[in-house]
């Protein structure tokens, strides 16, 4: 299993970099940002892949209804070219409140949505489309798919999903089964939010403090009541050292991947974390 580093949109662009730069250094295998309504994650990870050499770059994710596929996938083609073709782009169809909420869009028959805008998205990325990028291979596709009729989508159209809020349980016991009876070998890349700390109380209440209102996403309500738990929070990995790496490889025994840790705690559990998922990636 690989480990990775996931990113959000926070910080000024400085800080993105030296974020990829510092997960390199500490021997992590991939580097993701997240899209919410600051930083564009397609060119944050082309710029990131042009000052950091060596490790990959991705999305996780590009909402796909603001996006037309053409657009993207000239994006996305843009980047696998500035990065020397270390680029992956993760997609999703987001939520409904986001979606209609923030950007006035229907989100009507979200899974009909995706299955197409990833029939068209693959055509412009092998250049049997309008697009066409030179020096750009076409970039690996993952799709952000937590129940059976996207996790089928993913399967058959994308090179495997990215999750986010799974354990490992889930993992083993509904991912993983699902996308295998429909594809061969799908990465199966989970977003994990982690923390060396001896206070992961507080770090779970001060991620719910923020996060918390996501766990009524339909999606997540879904995943969580299948879990036992009420809040996203409750998925967060926290602990000592030793702690935190059972819970890390229970996600390589589960079938995951690739695992990409969101840092959270205060600056130096950020920074304590870092360092054992760094001594963990060489392991795995």
């Amino acid at each position: 299993m690989r480990i990775g580093l996931y990113i959000g949109d926070q910080g000024d662009l400085q800080s993105q970099i030296a974020r990829t730069r510092a997960a390199a250094e500490h021997g992590l295998a991939s580097v993701f940002f997240n899209q919410v309504l600051a930083w564009d994650p397609v060119t944050v990870a082309a710029l990131a892949g042009t000052a950091v050499p060596g490790i990959e770059l991705g999305t996780a994710v590009v909402q796909t209804y603001p996006r037309h596929p053409i657009s993207l996938a000239g994006q996305a083609l843009t980047a696998a070219a500035a990065t020397g073709n270390r680029f992956t782009l993760g997609v999703g169809p987001s939520h409904k409140p986001f979606i209609e909420g923030v950007y006035g869009l229907s989100y009507d028959r979200p899974a009909h949505h995706t299955r197409e805008y990833l029939t068209a998205l693959r055509t412009e990325l092998s250049g049997a489309g309008h697009v066409q990028v030179p020096g750009a291979l076409p970039p690996p596709v993952l799709l952000s798919a937590l129940g059976p009729v996207m996790l089928r989508i993913a399967g058959e159209l994308a090179d495997g999903t990215v999750t986010v809020w799974a354990t490992p349980a889930t993992i083993a016991d509904h991912i993983r089964p699902r996308i295998d009876a429909v594809a061969e070998d799908p990465r199966v890349v989970a977003v994990v939010m982690v923390s060396v700390t001896s206070r992961p109380d507080v770090v779970r209440d001060e991620v719910a403090s923020v996060l918390g209102s996501a766990s009524d996403f339909a999606s997540y309500r879904t995943l969580l009541d299948r879990q036992g738990q009420r809040n996203v929070a409750e998925t967060i990995v926290a602990g000592d050292e030793n702690t935190v790496a059972a819970a890390i490889r229970a996600y390589s025994d589960a079938g995951a991947t690739d695992v990409l840790v969101s840092l959270v705690g205060n600056d130096v559990e950020k920074a304590r974390t870092l360092t054992l998922v760094g001594q963990l990636a060489s392991s795995l």
